[in-house]
């Protein structure tokens, strides 16, 4: 049985892992929308959302330090 700290932890991961999930579904569709209005917009959108994925776990970890 996990405690109610772990068992957060883990839903706040699989919350923001099927947000990324979806994102990365539809990445290539807005990608190639983007590709026609400008490539560099789109390589910079691509860029972001992979940056944004690790941002988002850098940040939570600094969180769960700090509050330890």
């Amino acid at each position: 049985m996990m405690d109610p700290e772990t068992r957060n932890a883990a839903l706040a991961a699989f919350v923001i892992m099927l947000a990324f999930g979806l994102g990365a579904f539809y990445l290539p569709t807005v990608m190639l929308a983007l590709g026609d209005y400008s490539t560099l917009a789109a390589a910079l959108f691509g860029i972001l959302f992979v940056a944004a994925f690790f941002l988002v776990f850098w940040l939570r970890g600094r969180r769960q330090r700090r509050d330890e």
